[in-house]
């Protein structure tokens, strides 16, 4: 077995692995001997008296420990640097000002610094808010400058924000860059430039990133300004869909674009490294890599290399996997080891998907040993050339120790950080450092600014802790793996495990689908017809044939439904008496057996829902939560309640289910859904008969299978098959004691009517969750990138076919076309197939009528089509944006990937608002905007259930973001939130005279009371 082969083996090993197991293999190598550890020491202090000298020189340092992220004055800078520079129009740049600036209490942080810079700027932050601040008063200073402040103003920040630009970005073109770098302040150093930008949203910005990076070798290549410079590039810049889904295209096409510009690179003879990305791309990334470095054109040729970040798992293992590449192609092969730069997503990421461990540290102290096993490696590695990337003294000594006298290695740095910590070592001691030199323009700097400074801002971080005071130069130095060791390696108990996240109950496990081995057999399983079919009729009977579109199985009669009703019925006393935490422990099973066959329930989900794979996926998981959430809620709201009263009387009250339920499911969440009725209807002490939409009978009947092997009596529950027909059979019944219903508003009105027309039955509770016609705002301050991510996962992730699905966007007209050009051509990354496919983005729409009466509006409306794609796939409508003059416009909720635009203007947000309200639909909303007063008016203003900032506006998570609407979309309560078994309960007090059979017992009792 090639050593190759070993280190990619010992990956797979570590990705995921307990963080204890992980870092006891890494302790001996990261632990110094008490001799060691002294002559680090000292070294480190040497190189804290260097930064602690240069910080004097600069003002940066000292205005991140004076504006800390941990400060409201810290957090309102960062949110006005992120947004400030893109607001094309005055008066929402001056709403952000405002909302930024207005509310901070800049007067606590004056004259507190001993920098005149840093003092002066907060002299102007006090000014900023005397203009555009509430102070409850009229100050002189505004009524002075009241005619021309807010323009003032706005050039002030405006020029603020481009200062902080020149701090952290090299310049803004290649040239500037080099020309800066060629200053006497950077005497010694060379530059590793990045043409600064995020992840590519569309080919063309793949197309526009790969172009600038050409030109940028060809500069650093042909320059006379200085020699050693590199390019940085980031692989995700390159290609819009660089995903393992996508790995078979994309990874071909961007080991071509690498090929290009590593072939240019050598040519010019500079350097050229792969930066390092999430923990997903890090397979892909190393196949790109390893495909480069066996390039015969390129032998020779030692400057290509990569990133390695120090706080992953696997981070050993790469650098091995880097040595043997190196070994095996006959080249040194440069590796950058860096701390790393994506660690709060990645935490969110493992916790989101329900993943089994984390891919990285949760501790600091962690990521230091890691970061120092890693360098040890690197610097023992002949076919390796190590290069440092650290701003921390502690690690730069150790490297140092180690080393020794060699000098065949490089320390990095980034650009504005850091200074004064290599300056003496490159200059006086013959070390080598390159600073991590960012280039572009300011707007494009925001998002690598706000990174840059959340990582070198936060409180554990080496640049902020130097900053304080407070912190003595014995605790900046403190041994980490001694910090390790004393805790025994295990997480910080701050950061839960992923199955933890949820207080009292489990999390639904996931599947890493971003793990090529993982999705391979799920696809395979899932389009392995045979045994689909295999297991469905073995366990549902022989299906018959119908003449539409669907196979599906045989409908009952409605004397069936009534059968089922008079079952259910007879079995309520014994079921409602049964005690409630038996009826929790059957559905806590049933969501573990829903677990256990997770992928079993995915297969039918694709096949008869046309889900696709990552939404077939969640479906699964979410039942899962409904079970055991609901399971939990019943426990406790269940249990008898005592009322307070008068002495001598005991007041109870206690939930006892109604009787019979009828739970009507949609075909678009068909185990969802489903389950969320059932589970709940159950739980509360009813017996239920539960009717699946026609088009999506299999799954409900499978999901009805494992609900009686989880323990809930046959007769309890019972699933009934049909359409109109028998749903009228059912909500006809009276002895049917209440309705849950999802589905459209339409038949919603009917089921209402029902369900009042019969004067003798009993007045039951109808719990409706419908359809709506969902809107997103989008101003001026949102950044157009997540914006566009959002719009195509709200409103064509599940074939647009969700309730909670954007139907109507709303954008300021300032950034309107741009953010439609940049949406038109993130939907043409979008792949339209087959739902069994992992490529697959957008499947079919669940059938034949569906698709006629989509096709035929978007047809329709073919005029105001402003970018649409197109399909050859049998039953696939094609994502279409369609431009209305106005709100009112779009009076119905097209159920399917079709999306309205409409602009508003600058000052209109209220009025948007309140025209959205009058289509009577309330069921979700989404808002992009950087302004927190935005986000308040519009929360309070919204009539909507949920209201969705900054992020998508579907996959609503059990119990965080429990769904229903108002209005015409729905009657409440919400679904996976607290109130919800409220609606499937009676409420019985028992109110007992204790003082009945002679006298008052417990009052008497209480020594010295009155008495005789």
């Amino acid at each position: 077995m090639s050593s190759l082969t070993v280190a990619r083996a010992e990956m797979r090993s570590l990705h995921r692995a307990p963080e204890p197991e992980v870092l006891a293999r890494l302790l001996p190598t990261a632990t110094l001997d008490a001799t060691t550890r002294e002559r680090v020491e000292g070294r480190a202090l040497g190189l804290l008296a260097d930064l602690r000298a240069a910080q004097g020189e600069g003002w940066v340092n000292r205005f991140l420990h004076q504006y800390r992220l941990n400060t409201q004055e810290g957090i309102a800078l960062l949110s006005l640097a992120e947004a400030f520079l893109r607001v094309p129009d005055a008066e929402t740049a001056d709403l952000l000002i405002r909302d930024k600036i207005g509310g901070a209490d800049w007067g606590a942080h004056k004259g507190q610094s001993d920098s005149l810079l840093v003092n002066s700027a907060t002299w102007g932050l006090m000014l900023t808010r005397a203009v555009v601040g509430d102070t409850g008063r009229a100050s002189v200073l505004k009524r002075l400058i009241n005619r021309t402040g807010e323009p003032f103003v706005r050039s002030a920040v405006g020029a603020a924000m481009r200062m902080m630009g020149q701090v952290f970005v090299m310049g803004r073109t290649i040239d500037e860059a080099m020309a800066r770098a060629a200053e006497p302040e950077n005497k010694g150093f060379t530059a590793s430039f990045d043409m600064l930008g995020e992840a590519a949203r569309t080919y063309e910005d793949g197309a526009r990133y790969f172009d600038s990076y050409m030109a940028a070798i060809r500069s650093v290549g042909g320059s006379t300004l200085g020699v050693g410079h590199s390019i940085s590039v980031k692989l995700s810049a390159l290609h819009p869909r660089y995903e393992t889904a996508h790995a078979d295209t994309c990874v071909p096409e961007l080991t071509d674009m690498l090929r290009q510009l590593a072939a240019e690179a050598a040519r010019t003879g500079i350097g050229l490294t792969v930066d390092a990305e999430e923990s997903e791309r890090l397979v892909m990334s190393l196949d790109i890599i390893e495909a480069i470095a066996r390039r015969p054109e390129l032998a020779g040729w030692d400057g290509f290399g990569m990133a390695a970040q120090g706080y992953g798992k696997r981070a050993r293992a790469v650098i091995d996997w880097a040595q043997a590449l190196g070994q095996d192609t006959g080249r040194r092969l440069m590796v950058r080891l860096v701390k790393g730069a994506y660690w709060d997503s990645e935490i969110k990421r493992t916790q989101e998907g329900g993943l089994d461990d984390y891919p990285l540290f949760t501790r600091k102290a962690a990521t230091d040993v890691s970061y120092l096993a890693c360098a040890r490696a690197m610097l023992d590695a002949p076919n390796i050339m190590p290069a440092f990337a650290s701003h921390n003294a502690l690690t730069v000594a150790t490297i140092m120790e180690w080393a020794g006298n060699r000098r065949d290695f490089e320390f990095q740095r980034l650009h504005g950080m850091g200074e004064g910590l290599f300056e003496r070592a490159v200059r006086e001691n013959g070390y080598h450092c390159r600073t991590y030199a960012p280039v572009g323009g300011h707007r494009d700097l925001l998002a690598y600014l706000v990174r840059r400074l959340l990582e070198n801002g936060a409180n554990s971080s080496f640049v902020h802790q130097l900053a304080d005071a407070n912190v003595s130069d014995s605790d900046l130095l403190a041994d980490p793996a001694v910090k390790i060791a004393s805790v025994g390696g295990v997480p910080h108990p701050s950061i839960p495990m992923a199955r933890d996240i949820f207080p009292g109950r489990r999390n639904s496990a996931g599947l890493d689908l971003a793990e090529a081995t993982v999705l391979e057999r799920v696809a395979s399983r899932i389009n392995d017809n045979g045994l689909l079919l295999d297991e469905a009729e073995a366990i549902l009977g022989k299906r018959t044939e119908v003449k539409d579109a669907h196979d599906r199985f045989a409908l009952v009669p409605a004397s069936a439904v009534i059968s089922a009703i008079g079952t259910a019925h007879a079995a309520f006393p014994s079921w409602s008496r049964t005690p409630v935490e038996a009826r929790a422990a059957a559905i806590d099973k049933l969501g573990d057996l829903l677990e256990a066959h997770t992928e079993e329930l995915m297969a039918l989900a694709v096949h008869e829902a046309k889900k696709t794979i990552p939404d077939a996926l969640a479906e699964v998981r979410e039942a899962v939560d409904f079970c055991r959430y609901y399971a939990i809620e019943a426990r406790e709201k269940f249990a008898a309640v005592l009322l307070p009263g008068p002495t001598g009387e005991r007041n109870e009250l206690r939930l006892e289910g109604r009787g019979v339920f009828a739970c009507i499911a949609p075909w678009n969440f068909p185990l969802a859904i489903f389950i969320g009725q059932v589970a709940a209807a159950l739980v509360a002490g009813n017996t239920v008969v539960a009717k699946p939409a026609p088009q999506t009978p299999r799954i409900a009947q499978r999901a009805v299978e494992l609900a009686h092997e989880a323990g809930i009596p046959k007769d309890a529950l019972h699933i009934v098959t049909g359409g109109a027909e028998e749903g009228r059979a059912l909500v006809g019944d009276a002895r049917i004691m209440g309705v849950a219903f999802t589905g459209s508003t339409g038949t919603a009105r009917i089921i209402a009517r029902t369900l009042l027309e019969d004067e003798s039955r009993p007045l039951v509770p109808f719990i409706a969750e419908t359809g709506g016609i969902n809107a997103m705002i989008v101003d001026s301050t949102a950044l157009p990138e997540q914006v566009v991510a959002d719009v195509v996962t709200s409103a064509f992730r599940s074939a647009g076919q969700r309730c909670s699905a954007l139907r109507l966007l709303l954008l300021q007209e300032d950034i309107a076309d741009k953010t439609l050009h940049m949406l038109g051509g993130a939907m043409d990354t979008l792949v339209l197939g087959e739902p069994g496919n992992p490529r697959t983005d957008v499947g079919p729409v669940i059938d034949q009528a569906a698709y006629d009466r989509l096709e035929s509006y978007r047809q329709s409306a073919k005029a105001k089509w402003v970018h649409a794609l197109a399909s050859e796939v049998p039953g696939i409508v094609p994502p279409t944006i369609i431009r209305l003059e106005r709100i009112e416009d779009l009076t119905k909720e097209w159920f399917g990937p079709i999306l309205h635009v409409v602009t508003w203007k600058a000052g209109e947000l209220d009025a948007t608002v309140a025209r959205v309200n009058a289509s009577g639909y309330g069921l979700t909303m989404g808002l992009h905007s950087r302004i927190a007063s935005t986000a308040e008016r519009v929360a309070a203003a919204a009539r909507v259930g949920n209201l969705y900032v900054n992020r998508s506006m579907i996959g609503a998570v059990v119990g965080s973001q429990p769904f229903g609407g108002e209005g015409l979309s729905g009657t409440g309560f919400k679904a996976g939130g607290p109130h919800y078994l409220l609606r499937f309960a009676t409420e019985r007090v028992t109110s007992t005279d204790t003082t009945s059979a002679g006298g008052n017992a417990s009052l008497l009792s209480i020594e010295d009371v009155g008495g005789i």
